[in-house]
């Protein structure tokens, strides 16, 4: 019965060895696929980039002779590609930067621009009526450029009295319309001028409504960071201005290079050659 026993247990124990290097190396066989699947799939992900890249190459070389300064024109370098040029690493790294330059300039221009105009709204304009409505870059220059608005009529009914503050826009305003009609600014009442009216017409077409008047009174560090705002928002449209012209100036350039190339192409019949000729007399 012992022996009985002890043979029932080593059959116990070779069926659990067996079955564990069974699953052992069912393990390894798994591991082994799932490695191989993850090369394929490697491999598979990195010739696709390469597969792209031929796909690109060979439309653009199928792309007829003529075409070549058309896709310059489209996209600096790509007429260049199709004829051969090495040169065409410069045009396109011409346009990359550009590119990246004007999308930064004018970026960084329309973040000073809100900048400068949410000061006007919340600090030198929140003490006239109305919603303060967005107006053109003009009435943002005069604002930078003048304390005070003034009112727009010293008189709440009734006719219009023009501000006389000379100090203020619409002060200034109305001096400039009496000048411009021959009013004598010494002139006491000059509602008696038979000019007056024109005078007055005048005024009401430049001068500044109480819906847009502003003063930067007690706000003189607010007014420093606005003006500041509308220098900076300035010369970054300039950045973008000057390499919009770039960009545009690296297209023709790069047209005309693939359109001189495509000529003298055609003129050598289908090759570039290059001749000398050393006159003997």
């Amino acid at each position: 019965m012992a022996r009985a026993s002890i043979a029932t247990r080593l059959l116990f124990v070779a069926a659990l060895l067996t079955a564990s290097q069974a699953g052992a190396q069912d393990a390894l066989a798994l591991r082994a696929g799932v490695a191989r699947v993850a090369e394929a799939d490697s491999a598979t992900s990195k010739s696709r980039p390469i597969e792209e890249r031929s796909r690109v190459l060979s439309a653009v070389e199928r792309l007829p002779l003529w075409s070549a300064p058309i896709a310059s024109a489209i996209l600096p370098g790509l007429g260049q590609v199709r004829l051969g040029k090495d040169r065409f690493m410069g045009y396109l790294a011409a346009e990359a930067f550009l590119v990246l330059q004007y999308a930064k300039n004018t970026r960084e221009a329309n973040d000073n621009t809100r900048e400068y105009r949410a000061i006007a709204r919340d600090i030198a304009r929140r003490n006239f009526p109305g919603t303060h409505p967005d107006t053109v870059w003009q009435y943002y220059e005069k604002v930078g450029k003048f304390l005070e608005s003034g009112v727009f009529s010293r008189s709440t009914s009734g006719p219009i009295l023009p501000e006389i503050d000379a100090g203020t826009y619409n002060g200034e305003q109305w001096i400039l319309a009496r000048q411009a009609f021959g009013i004598p600014l010494d002139v006491s009442d000059d509602t008696r001028n038979p000019n007056y009216a024109d005078a007055l017409s005048l005024y009401e077409s430049r001068a500044i409504t109480a819906a847009y008047g502003w003063s930067w009174r007690n706000a003189q560090l607010e007014r420093d960071v606005f003006t500041k705002s509308i220098g900076r928002s300035n010369d970054a449209y300039r950045r973008a201005n000057n390499a919009l012209v770039a960009i545009i100036a690296n297209h023709l350039l790069s047209a005309v290079d693939a359109f001189a190339s495509v000529r003298l192409i055609s003129a050598a019949g289908g090759e570039v050659r290059v001749s000398a000729s050393i006159p003997i007399r």
